[in-house]
């Protein structure tokens, strides 16, 4: 009890200091709830009453919050009920794991904290799918106030689209009254593509027994809250309904007396289970935390219990990360990490394969839909190295073995593995879908994983995995001993842009690619390998830049005078240690950047005024000075700021006027941590974070 009444009080005084301290002066949209592509709820507003919370995609997914405060009804969460006035909302911050709302109406302050212990570091939690929301009230008039708190949530979080029949009930879990709901049909892993929500498995929300509180399944929770503070009585028992036709909600009210001298907290839980999440070369796998077919109970009673030290392990998390962002990049940096963090790890599947061992896919969200796509797996690396390098080991594992299949005869790296969450090869790509010779992109993704093999390789401190995959690795460099120098024709990630031959930036990548491969070699002890191949690449950097140089910056294309672009892929050579290119090659096209930025940003390159988020902070890492680092970020943290496309962290955007081009809740952001993982000081400390 002791260590409970700490909690409510350290979380109190640790949510007023964030309320005046470290937080996004207005992020483009807010993360509430994420866990994974489906379960995945935002406020895309500058309010938290402007409008229904919505999944990523923009689909409205209502989380409708309500407060009686002295028989006087708030809304604090949510568009509707339209006509009940809202509490004022003071602030909101954004941490790493915590998202923080301050209210104020009728003398109470009332915080509202969306907490997802999203700790790379520990995998076994990472898994499991539970959101806290928290409830922190205090009075600010010095009175006490009666106090009634309503959550309610629509069915329509279980379905695809709202005219899907759910059905609904509620369980009971060791200390906790839980209610559920989840589609009728329960097409399992059916459906495949981009624009998608869940429509298997259920959600759940979860009361503990030790608070007191009404739970409810009906459609009419809101209406009868407003008008007595009180949950219907009985639970809708006709099923099934669609959210369209008026299927239940589940919601639940919560009675709390504030006295004037100590603050409250009161907690629910948010979970979505789905039984299976991940289909790969035809096998279906399991969510990492059920791999040893654990039961929902069990782990909604685990999540419970361990709720008082997770809050306590999450403060100092998010405390101690702020610290060290800012320390490495500036406030401004600090505000970019912050919001890419959550948002990186939301964009994946993290499952577990035959033997147990986690798996993790990345979707590409409203790129394609793709899963397991390898120039989506690299621009995010920076985050997993940063943080757990295990988990990149767990996402490129299935391209390896997908590339040793026989079917794969091509002498380059895959470029995904199909569309989410089937991962069975490009067999299963819908008709209308990308082929794999439109998304072919033989440079670009064979130099891609043989960086992140040598840097896996670096950070993990021994070269496993190369070990195992040796053949495959090799063939890739072969490759691009051969087409590295000057590229064909082709497509690079920058796909959008179409193909380009000649592409500099791209020879960048392949250069540094058979330099990692090198560092591969010596780390295996193959020291005739390595040095062939290291000098083959210095050869090449020195190649390149008589062939590249444009006077005070570097071409675009070999073939193409007066042209410029960002040589991002340049970051690798000084993060891996290879050294191929002379820092004046750096240090030229710093300065040619600095004359060209934007309103919001350096364009991507000379054919358009549109940028890329992830490689506009490579590019500025590679600035040596840090002042020229600021300024070459201070746009991108203005356009966070003043971007009219609300919606989560797009990486693909105009620099003129903030709008977005495409793309948004892309794992790519997780590039951002480029900088912090440019600090290998650093990077050792939070690779090896204590958690527990």
């Amino acid at each position: 009890m002791k260590m409970r009444m700490s909690l409510v009080l350290t979380m109190w005084m640790l949510f007023t200091v964030a309320v005046a301290g470290a937080q996004q002066q207005r992020p483009p949209a807010v993360p509430l709830v994420t866990h994974n592509p489906y379960f995945s709820i935002w406020s895309m507003d500058d309010k938290l009453t402007d409008n229904p919370t919505k999944h990523w995609t923009g689909t409205n997914q209502p989380l409708v919050g309500l407060i009686r405060i002295d028989g006087k009804v708030y809304r604090y969460m949510g568009g509707n009920p339209r006509d009940v006035p809202v509490m004022e909302q003071k602030s909101v911050s954004v941490h790493a794991t915590h998202t923080l709302y301050t209210f104020e109406a009728a003398g109470l302050r009332m915080i509202v904290s969306f907490f997802t212990p999203a700790f790379p570091q520990d995998i076994d939690l990472l898994s499991r799918p539970v959101t806290y929301l928290t409830w922190s009230m205090g009075s600010i008039d010095h009175k006490s106030h009666q106090v009634q708190l309503l959550l309610d949530v629509s069915g329509v979080i279980a379905v695809n689209t709202d005219d899907q029949k759910v059905v609904w009930g509620r369980t009971e879990a060791d200390g906790l009254h839980v209610l559920n709901i989840g589609s009728q049909d329960q097409q399992m892993l059916k459906k495949s593509g981009d624009n998608l929500r869940i429509d298997w498995g259920y959600f759940h929300l979860a009361v503990p027994t030790s608070q007191y509180a009404q739970l409810s399944a009906s459609r009419d929770a809101v209406k009868s809250f407003v008008d007595s503070g009180k949950l219907p009585t009985s639970d809708d028992m006709e099923m099934p309904y669609s959210p369209s036709q008026g299927a239940a909600h589940l919601a639940t009210a919560l009675t709390v007396n504030v006295a004037p001298v100590a603050p409250v907290t009161r907690h629910v839980l948010l979970s979505y289970t789905e039984g299976y999440a991940i289909e790969y070369m035809g096998r279906r796998e399991r969510p990492y935390w059920q791999r040893n077919n654990k039961e929902v109970q069990q782990m909604l009673t685990e999540a419970e219990n361990d709720y008082t030290k997770l809050e306590a392990r999450g403060n100092k998390y998010d405390a101690e990360l702020d610290k060290d962002m800012e320390s490495v990049g500036g406030v401004g940096y600090r505000e970019l990490a912050l919001l890419a963090y959550r948002q990186t790890l939301a964009a994946h599947g993290l499952v577990a394969d035959e033997h147990g061992k986690p798996q993790m896919f990345e979707k590409e969200n409203f790129s394609c839909g793709c899963i397991g796509t390898v120039d989506v797996m690299y621009p995010a690396s920076p985050f997993f190295f940063f943080f757990n390098p295990d988990l990149l080991e767990a996402q490129m594992r299935p391209v390896l073995d997908y590339a040793m299949l026989p079917g794969w005869t091509n002498p380059w790296a895959p470029h995904d593995l199909g569309r989410y969450p089937l991962a069975n090869g490009h067999g299963q790509l819908s008709v209308d879908g990308p082929t794999p010779e439109e998304e072919s992109m033989p440079v670009e993704e064979s130099g891609n994983m043989l960086i992140m093999a040598a840097e896996l390789g670096k950070t993990q401190g021994n070269y496993h995995l190369a070990k195992e995959y040796w053949p495959l690795l090799t063939k890739w460099a072969e490759f691009l001993r051969e087409k590295g120098m000057d590229p064909e024709n082709q497509l690079c990630t920058d796909d959008f842009a179409g193909k380009l031959a000649h592409n500099t930036n791209l020879s960048i990548k392949a250069i540094d690619g058979l330099g990692a491969y090198a560092e591969m070699a010596r780390g295996l002890g193959d020291a005739k390998t390595a040095d062939e191949y290291d000098a083959l690449a210095k050869q090449m950097a020195v190649k390149w830049e008589q062939m590249a140089n444009d006077g005070d910056h570097y071409k675009l294309a070999f073939d193409k005078s007066g042209t410029w672009s960002q040589k991002y892929n340049l970051v690798w050579d000084d993060v891996l240690g290879l050294h191929l290119f002379a820092p004046k090659v750096r240090q030229t096209e710093v300065a040619f950047y600095l004359k060209h930025m934007n309103q919001y940003g350096l364009p991507l390159d000379i054919r358009a005024d549109y940028t890329k988020t992830d490689w506009e902070l490579w590019t500025a890492t590679l600035a040596e000075n840090p002042k020229d680092f600021a300024s070459m970020i201070a746009p991108i943290v203005k356009w966070t700021n003043e971007t009219p496309t609300r919606v989560p962290l797009t990486d693909w955007y105009n620099t003129k006027t903030g709008v977005k081009t495409g793309f948004q809740a892309r794992s790519v952001v997780g590039g951002i941590y480029i900088k912090a993982l440019s600090d290998p000081a650093l990077a050792g400390k939070w690779q090896k974070m204590d958690v527990k």
